[in-house]
């Protein structure tokens, strides 16, 4: 315990250095321990003396000195709280505008700073990593001990606290803390290694440190690929499409092209102007003789026949005239002349054939067609002999054919020719063709069911009697008598393919056309004879004045 009356005790004398007087601190720093070699740390610099308070007792002075120094003092293991600095005030004559402008300016010198601050840490970046690995430096100063005599160390300045914690050095992540030591004498003191940082952008942000870079190299990579892709495609695509528009030609020789007519000359064009001269050749009368030679002068060149072949007698009447598909080639003229043959049929029944010598002069577009010669009358072509069919795997099933001849097809066959969907419903099966549910549309009516061949098919002819499953279909040979517009009776023949069902049989198709089981020629000796002179055929009848005209109308051969 002290004793206030000795010199020890008195305030302001006899205290140790460094102890406060009466009244206010004291002028002197204390001194303060160290560890390590016993060197006594630097006397910090002394802070300003605040204003004398008024005179207190001398046991209350010194209690509150003593208390100011325990709150102002840090304690062991704690670090110096640097003070606030003033609150900054506005100058009473700085307008709004003027501090926005200063508030921009200190917010760009922040962000200059910080920029720095990142550029000199990725310079660092490599010393960083080396130091990382290295052991840590142990520091030269040691921690400080305790104040003597139990008082705590005064508190310094604010100002010189903040210098100290600015220039105190961050700790480095995952570093070894330093150990508590003095350095040897003559090592260096190793700086302390900058800390490896990475960041982090905002939520929506861009990577920093490149990023950006990388972004639009990224874009420019993908661009250039997108562009080099679609000119290779239309460069494909140009070579595509210029290879298969271009022409090719077949290579066929010259027995094929006469054989389809491959020629340069227009065979078409020619045939039709050979079929309009040959109508007006064989139409003549008395009366229209004048109209007809100016209409014949308007095809045939200056020496042709302007009469084509007529006598100026009798009459006759060209009914249908077609190119029968022949052309020799004119030698005089080479390609662009050829002799054509039409088939002309006159009002008589008669048919002819006619050649006709065609020039033409422009063979790319068939301008310039002239007759360049008298027509020239030429038998029908030949008829061949017709061979027989052969039947003898056919099977002809007699009761099937009465029961469609009497049962099926007279319905069948007045609702097809009428064209009556309704009643055709009842004879057709549900998957029927075109021509089994069109009908004729009354063009022939009243028919009368012939004779019917019903084909027994191959999977049936060895049971006796013959079974048919549902399914099975059938081939039907049919003749029909029918009545046409004019009330004349006609007979028709058809193939049809009818299907056993279990309501009985039902028709699936129609066809016309039946072929003659015998086989043989065509037609007569005696027909043939006459259709090779010109004569009408027997099939049409004539009578005498006719015929005298006919033999009287009959063109001259001219000078072919």
């Amino acid at each position: 315990m002290t004793d206030h009356n000795s010199p020890a005790g008195a305030v302001g004398g006899g205290q140790p250095s460094g102890q406060p007087g009466s009244f206010g601190p004291s002028q002197q720093p204390p001194q303060q321990a160290w560890q390590g070699q016993g060197q006594q740390a630097p006397t910090p610099q002394q802070a300003p003396a605040p204003q004398q308070p008024q005179p207190l007792p001398s046991d209350a002075a010194r209690a509150q000195v003593a208390a100011a120094w325990v709150r102002s003092t840090p304690r062991a293991g704690q670090a110096a709280v640097p003070s606030l600095p003033p609150r900054e005030t506005r100058p009473q004559g700085e307008s709004k505008k003027e501090k926005r402008e200063r508030e921009r300016a200190a917010r760009k010198a922040a962000y200059e700073q910080k920029k720095a601050e990142k550029e000199q840490r990725k310079r660092g970046g490599t010393a960083t990593a080396a130091a990382a690995t290295a052991p840590a430096p142990t520091p030269t100063t040691a921690a400080p001990h305790a104040p003597q005599h139990g008082h705590q160390a005064p508190a310094h300045s604010s100002s010189t606290m903040s210098l100290r914690a600015t220039a105190a050095p961050a700790p480095t992540t995952g570093a070894t803390a330093p150990t508590t030591g003095a350095a040897t004498p003559g090592q260096a003191i190793p700086k302390p290694a900058p800390a490896r940082d990475f960041d982090v952008p905002k939520p929506g942000g861009r990577i920093p440190g490149g990023g950006r870079r990388t972004h639009v190299a990224l874009r420019a990579t993908l661009l250039i690929t997108t562009c080099v892709f679609a000119l290779g495609s239309c460069g494909v695509m140009g070579l595509v499409v210029g290879k298969s528009s271009g022409t090719t030609t077949a290579g066929l020789d010259e027995a094929d092209a006469t054989r389809y007519r491959l020629t340069e000359f227009p065979t078409e064009q020619a045939a039709a102007f050979a079929e309009q001269y040959a109508q007006l050749c064989m139409t003549f009368s008395p009366d229209t003789s004048s109209t007809r030679r100016t209409d014949l002068a308007r095809y045939a060149s200056a020496g042709v026949d302007p009469e084509c072949g007529w006598s100026g007698e009798g009459t006759s009447k060209a009914v249908s005239v077609t190119w029968d598909g022949t052309a020799e080639k004119l030698p005089e003229y080479g390609d662009h002349g050829r002799y054509l043959g039409v088939q002309v049929r006159t009002d008589d029944g008669t048919l002819t054939t006619l050649t006709v010598p065609v020039y033409v002069q422009n063979l790319t577009t068939g301008e310039g067609m002239r007759i360049a010669g008298d027509v020239g009358q030429m038998p029908l072509p030949a008829r061949a002999d017709v061979p027989e069919v052969d039947q003898s795997d056919e099977v002809v099933d007699d009761a099937l054919s009465t029961q469609l001849q009497q049962k099926v097809l007279p319905g069948y066959f007045a609702a097809w020719g009428a064209s009556d969907a309704t009643a055709m419903s009842r004879f057709i099966t549900p998957d029927a063709t075109l021509t089994a549910t069109t009908g004729l549309s009354g063009r022939l009516t009243n028919p009368d069911i012939g004779s019917v061949v019903a084909l027994v098919p191959s999977g049936v002819q060895d049971t006796d009697p013959y079974a048919y499953g549902v399914g099975q279909a059938v081939q039907v040979r049919v003749a029909v008598d029918w009545s046409d517009a004019k009330g004349v009776a006609v007979r028709r023949a058809y193939r049809m393919t009818m299907v056993n069902t279990a309501q009985g049989w039902f028709i699936k198709d129609i066809r016309g056309g039946v072929l003659d089981e015998q086989g043989g020629r065509a037609d007569s000796d005696d027909t043939d004879s006459a259709a090779a002179t010109g004569s009408p055929s027997p099939s049409v009848s004539a009578s005498p004045s006719t015929s005298a005209q006919s033999s009287k109308g009959t063109p001259q051969p001219g000078k072919s």
